[in-house]
């Protein structure tokens, strides 16, 4: 069965214990051909945007999920944005290459910020934490645990071809008749998972592999991609955010404006024409750095 590119969530029947799994492979390459990244930080990226689409998972919400790793080392910033129609996007920006992946040399004093913004307006959610452990799989499961106060553990995984991850959640319950030790047991079985079998393994192979005593239900896929938001009219908002007189020093400088999406390096351009018809319009302003 083909495991590529998409989430399983799955559920244990003896308790309210649930996980997920997701595997990227051509949605984390479609990232990996768009920018040249060093080795460590292709890892550091890579299970990011796994964590991500494991959060985006746990949560309901109609719009799109930001998560941010921002620090003041050689690392600066990491950007992985998730929709609710289960696509994806991720950038990177680094000062210098690091030497090795370790979470808290590369970023520094980092924080992991969290942000939903519902679609038609809603009231946006963000959430902040400070770097946690030594991986971007304990910084998840730190956050996790701090905003749902559900005990959460996360394994992640990242190469050149794949990006992969692992959720394990324990829910809020009220029944006595459980197995009140399943969720403890569970997690010590996830902590022999390795990282070829993390990166190779379909869900049910994984889950086989490490809970074949316990009875487990897993649900159907559900397919992730890459695709990226951007388009011609959140530019033409941005410009306009910028004001005519900004856009227009850009025009007479370079005889065009033009905008390059940092996440999939489309081009957009602007001439004389663009420019004047931006501003002939009565629309509403954007919102300054909803484009990236």
């Amino acid at each position: 069965m083909n495991d590529n590119d998409v989430l399983r969530r799955f559920l244990f029947e003896a308790a309210p214990v649930r996980g997920v799994s997701v595997r990227l492979d051509a949605t984390w390459r479609a990232v990996l051909m768009r920018h040249d990244y060093p080795p460590a930080i292709r890892q550091l990226l890579g299970e990011l945007m796994a964590a991500v689409a494991l959060l985006s998972a746990t949560l309901k919400f109609e719009g799109r999920l930001v998560a941010q790793l921002q620090g003041h080392g050689p690392v600066t910033l990491l950007v992985v944005e998730a929709t609710s129609q289960r696509t994806l996007r991720a950038i990177a920006h680094w000062n210098e290459e690091p030497k090795r992946y370790d979470l808290a040399a590369m970023l520094g004093d980092g924080r992991l910020v969290i942000t939903v913004e519902p679609e038609g307006g809603g009231e946006r959610y963000q959430g902040i934490v400070e770097l946690a452990g030594d991986t971007v799989a304990e910084t998840m499961s730190n956050y996790l645990m701090q905003s749902e106060q559900l005990g959460t553990h996360v394994w992640l995984a990242a190469d050149d071809q794949q990006a992969a991850g692992l959720l394990i959640q324990k829910l809020p319950s009220d029944a006595t008749a459980e197995d009140a030790d399943l969720y403890n047991r569970v997690v010590h079985l996830a902590e022999t998972i390795t990282v070829p079998e993390l990166l190779e393994l379909p869900a049910r192979d994984l889950l086989r592999r490490l809970f074949h005593e316990e009875d487990v239900r897993l649900f159907e896929t559900e397919p992730v991609c890459f695709r990226c938001t951007c388009n011609r009219d959140r530019v033409a908002s941005m410009l306009r955010a910028l004001g005519s007189e900004e856009v227009h020093s850009i025009l007479l400088e370079q005889d065009r404006v033009e905008v390059a999406c940092e996440f999939c390096n489309q081009k957009y351009r602007f001439d004389a024409v663009d420019v004047e018809q931006l501003f002939a319009t009565d629309m509403s302003p954007g919102t300054p750095g909803t484009f990236h």
